[in-house]
Formats: C-alpha cells, structure tokens, sequence
C-alpha cells in the first residue's frame, strides 16, 4: 500500500479540501497520513479518522498564547522545528503540501528520504496585500518568493483551485504546470428549504439574496451594505458567516440604518450548510478582482455550494467564476460593484423569475453531472497514478464519496 504524507498549517479536520483529497485516497486504497496543527489540547497528538491518519502538532500552550514579542518569535521556530520533526519522521511514498507555507517542510521530508513532493497551492500564494504593510513584511516577502522560486521547480507535480492560477503560478515561480483540481463539494440532493425565512421571520414572498461564507476585507461586503437602501421592496439581503469583519459589518448595518434589509448571521455547521442555502433567490460572489491577484484567479467553495443547491450566482467579473456560469448558464455578471450598479443587478434577477427558474435548473443538471466531488476527485487519482506508476484501487461509485464534515462556510 502506498503512502502519502500531507501537510498542512491549519487544523485538518476542518479543511474541506484537505479533507477531500485524503479521502479520495484513502478510497483508492492509499495509507493517509495529515500532519496539520491543532489547537484543541484536549484531543491526543496522533488519531485516526475516518481512516485517515492524524499527526497534531503543537506547542506549549503557555507560549502559543502569549503576545510577548520575544516568546512569539520563540513559538514560530519551535513551531517551525516541530512541524520538521512531525513530518520528516513520517517515512511515505509521496509528500503532500496544501499551500506554499508547507513546501519547504515537505521538501526537507522528500530530500531525507528520497522521494517525491508536490505542492497543492489553495490559492496564487504570496500576493496578499499583507506582505506590502510593514518593511519587515516586505523584506519576509522577498525571502518567502525566492524560496518558493527555488523549491517549486524541485516538485514533481503541482495541483491548483482554478485554470488562471495555472499559468499564473508557473510565470511568478517557475516548475511544473499545475493540474487543477476544484474546490467542488460532494454531491447533494436538492431539496425544498425554507430556513432562511424561517430563521429571521420573513414572509413567503421576501426574496432573499444570499452571501455565505468568510467575513473578511476582501469580500467587498461593505459594498453590499451600502447597496442595501438601493434594493427593492421586499428584497432581503443576507450574510452568513464568520471571520474577523463581523463586528465592522454589524456596526456598519446599524450606522446606516438597514438592519430592516441586511440580516447577519452566524456560520452553520457544513452538514447543514446547503440547506440553508437552497432557501436563497439569488446568491452573491460579488469579490473585488482588483484586491489581490489570488481573488481576481480564485474560484471559491461558495459558488459551487450555490449552484449545488440550485441557487442562482451574481458575481463579480471573475475570470475562471465567468467562465463556469456561461458554461453552465447558471448566473450573471455585474461590471462594477459601486453599490447602486450591484443593488440594479440583484433587483433585475430577482424580478425575471423565468430567468432565475432557467438558471436554477442549469445549476442542478451541472452539478449532478460534472460539478461535484466524486467527479472531480478523477483528476487527482488520475495524478497520483502517474506519479506512483502504480494501480490505485477504484474509489466507491458516484454518490458514495463520504460527506466533509467542517464547520462554518467558505
């Protein structure tokens, strides 16, 4: 049986894509090791789940939660030698980094033991506005891109989210052109919901516009707020989600006096996620391209959950997000998100209810056709074979994909 070490710097058992791709081997009969970081000091260091193995690394916890400058710079190496130990000790076949702040970790495995690396890259990394804030970060930039300049082009394969990452990743850094393989959920049938309205109170006829997932700056969801007074009677807009805009988002819909049109909510545990999306009208991935490259190239989780359950998508001029709503003829394109612009497009949607009735059976066909996971995990397998040059088993029949459980959205 074949061995594969992933690595990863969040908590794996809450990342839907690690998740995904482990379990998509493990089906194929390859022994799955994730060393990820965990901060729940109640559970052990190593466990298995759902037959994938789990090695925890952690440090103290009196020295991960202090903010004395000194003892953080102390975490991040310890950390860092910590993640060496855990991953380097973990003899596989293949080792697996999600994202680039896992490279050289997994290099430093692959070159001890004399195998192969590749790199699994959620996003174009290193192009976050972060890096241009302070000069230290700036000068951190420079070291992380000549770093990933040089290991990336030591890898035997790298995957990526979207088809613009692919050409944009190989000309910042070089290596081999990446295979893509999306962030598509397992498949779900679609039913009738109607949680939303339930949950805030609103009458059958309250036609909701639905944004789900992380509050962060790079949403663009102050533009939604502030589009709000421009939506037609009877059109409600909601965000759901977690992440650290929420209380800017909250006072905002209080300073501008719209809590009777936007509704905040907090995130669902994903096993119930779509189902309370397939109670929205219309749903929102309104990013704006010109914040990072990563969100101009991106094609997100939620637009996939939308169009799973059969919800329509309004999205912001998103190359590879364009691309599959034309393919599919599941949603629209607004040019500008000056709020008045999105307000007009929400409201031209959601008053065309043939269009959006079009729409949500296009949605449905192509995601139990081609936009769901055990069609999509084809192309990893497919990579895996090659690298190997080993059979892999089959994995289970189409719709036996076993369910991601993580909470919050995406």
């Amino acid at each position: 049986m074949a061995h594969v070490c992933m690595h990863v710097l969040n908590i794996g058992r809450r990342d839907a894509r690690v998740l995904r791709a482990a379990a998509a081997l493990v089906q194929a009969n390859v022994a799955v090791t994730i060393v990820d970081l965990e901060d729940d000091y109640t559970r052990p260091r190593g466990e298995t789940l759902d037959g994938i193995r789990f090695k925890h690394v952690r440090s103290p916890r009196w020295l991960a939660l202090t903010h004395f400058k000194p003892f953080v710079l102390l975490h991040i190496l310890l950390l860092f030698w910590l993640r060496v130990w855990a991953v380097v000790g973990t003899h596989a076949d293949i080792y697996h980094a999600h994202d680039a702040n896992a490279l050289r970790v997994c290099s430093l495995a692959a070159r001890r033991w004399g195998k192969p690396v590749l790199l699994d890259a959620h996003e174009l990394p290193l192009v976050e506005r972060y890096y241009q804030t302070r000069w230290y970060r700036r000068l951190m930039h420079a070291i992380y891109v000549r770093q990933l300049k040089r290991l990336l082009p030591r890898c035997v394969a790298a995957i990526t989210v979207s088809p613009p990452i692919v050409d944009e990743l190989q000309r910042r850094y070089g290596g081999p052109r990446a295979d893509v393989v999306r962030n598509l959920p397992p498949y779900w049938r679609p039913r009738v919901s109607n949680r939303l309205r339930e949950r805030l109170g609103l009458g059958p006829d309250v036609r909701i516009a639905l944004y789900q997932g992380a509050l962060r700056e790079n949403r663009a969801l102050d533009r939604l707020v502030r589009a709000a007074p421009h939506l037609d009677p009877g059109v409600a807009l909601v965000i759901m989600g977690d992440g650290p805009c929420r209380a800017a988002i909250a006072e905002q819909i209080e300073r501008e006096g719209v809590s009777d049109r936007v509704k905040l909510l907090p995130a669902v545990p994903y096993a119930e996620l779509l189902d309370w999306t397939a109670s929205a009208d219309l749903g929102l991935n309104v990013l704006p391209p010109d914040y990072s490259p990563s969100i101009r190239y991106c094609l997100p989780n939620k637009l996939f959950e939308y169009l799973m359950a059969g919800v329509p998508v309004l999205t912001s001029p998103l190359e590879a997000v364009v691309d599959v709503l034309r393919t599919y003829g599941a949603g629209s394109v607004v040019a500008s998100l000056d709020p008045d612009v999105v307000a007009r497009a929400i409201n031209g949607m959601l008053a065309d209810p043939d269009m959006l009735a079009q729409m949500r059976r296009n949605a449905l066909a192509a995601s139990a056709r081609d936009l769901r996971w055990d069609a999509e995990q084809k192309h990893l397998l497919d990579l895996y074979r090659r690298i190997l040059a080993i059979p892999l088993g089959a994995a289970r029949a189409a719709g036996q994909t076993p369910a991601v459980q993580r909470p919050g959205t995406a």
